[in-house]
């Protein structure tokens, strides 16, 4: 269960909090350097990362001197990340950090990367120094808290995750974020609400896994079975759910039925450790 839900929440790091690409410079359309990076952001909201790239570059070698060219740089470091050309983009994001240490766009950008890369220490590091700039920088608390958690520091990720439910508690991020510290430390009652959240929002099987195993914990059979159910019928190849519907099995006394899900569990992938300990209670 924890290498599930940490897994899901570092995903959710590098997808849910602040994938946009800020607007580089005030609007002026008889502007070339303006419009330049117009369309760069244009290209971006299109997916088309290598124009976007291209017309940022151009942008640049219009006005070498601009101090404008720190965010672009910032934002150019982030398309580089999306297409997989991570490597140039630590690169191009220590030369905004070196221009303008007192950017956190910048900072947090670098971060991000750092954290797709596993460079976890490092990323811990970086966001935290956001942080003690920003106390309430909502991205670098999300990050911050995400590594925390990853790392056994409870404390830290609460502290962090707190100011995420304080400033956005609806968000989608909060959510996830909450699910999984609760979760992790064993408070799957207040997990629930934020699991079934996420379920509704966003059907991930890894999210109908951690509700199902919140539920399970708390012997909620019932509803622990339409979810995994429901799961199934979405995602039938899900090795986590058969996991979790063979505990459920287990629980109800089904010990046949319990033993061919652990057999498909196991077939999927499980490891056959985590097999052995649901037979094991």
């Amino acid at each position: 269960m924890k290498h599930l839900l940490l897994s899901l929440l570092l995903a959710g790091a590098l997808t849910g909090v602040a994938q946009d690409i800020e607007p580089t410079v005030p609007a002026d359309e008889e502007d070339p350097y303006v419009l330049l990076c117009g369309q760069a952001d244009q290209a971006v909201a299109d997916g088309d990362f290598d124009s976007a790239a291209k017309r940022l570059l151009e942008a640049m070698s219009l006005r070498p001197d601009s101090p404008q060219n720190v965010l672009l740089l910032s934002n150019l470091g982030m398309i580089y990340s999306y297409m997989d050309n991570d490597s140039m983009a630590i690169a191009v994001l220590d030369e905004a950090v070196r221009r303008a240490p007192e950017l956190r766009t910048a900072q947090s950008n670098r971060g991000e990367v750092l954290l797709k890369l596993g460079r976890d220490k490092e990323a811990f590091e970086t966001f935290g120094n956001v942080i003690a700039a920003d106390s309430l920088n909502i991205d670098a608390r999300y990050y911050h808290g995400t590594i925390a958690l990853y790392n056994g520091k409870l404390d830290t990720a609460e502290a962090d995750f707190a100011i995420l439910k304080s400033m956005m508690p609806e968000a989608i991020a909060t959510a996830r974020a909450l699910g999984m510290l609760y979760s992790l430390s064993g408070r799957d009652r207040e997990a629930l609400p934020y699991l079934r959240k996420l379920i509704s929002l966003e059907p991930a099987p890894e999210y109908y896994a951690a509700l199902a195993g919140s539920l399970l914990a708390l012997s909620e059979l019932s509803e622990a079975s339409g979810v995994i159910a429901e799961g199934i019928e979405q995602y039938p190849d899900d090795p986590e759910l058969y996991y979790y519907r063979a505990i459920l099995n287990r629980d109800r006394f089904l010990l046949d039925d319990a033993r061919a899900d652990a057999a498909r569990a196991a077939a999927l992938g499980v490891n056959p450790k985590r097999i052995a300990s649901i037979f094991a209670k």
